[in-house]
């Protein structure tokens, strides 16, 4: 992985992106010896963020939608147990 400080980053942008495009790897930016910002591919960020949120947000509404099915009461659905409440009729 390659590092760059910030003013070479300013100066030289196009050739910085230029590089990561060519080599698809990361690049670390520093200013005052540490590490500030890393550039990333679109579709490094598009597999590292924007999929792995989209499959958390998934994740949740197939939860809630667990959440919200009816509950079985034994082998009873709760369409029977109402059934059953309201006299047979349907």
């Amino acid at each position: 992985m390659k590092t760059v400080n910030a003013l070479t980053v300013r100066n030289n942008l196009g050739r910085v992106l230029q590089e990561l495009e060519e080599k698809k790897e990361p690049i670390l930016v520093t200013k005052g010896r540490r590490v500030r910002a890393v550039l990333i591919t679109p579709e490094d960020f598009q597999r590292r963020f924007v999929d792995v949120l989209a499959e958390e947000r998934k994740q949740d509404w197939i939860r809630k939608l667990d959440e919200l099915r009816a509950p079985r009461l034994g082998d009873i659905s709760t369409m029977d147990v109402l059934r059953e409440l309201r006299g047979g009729v349907s």
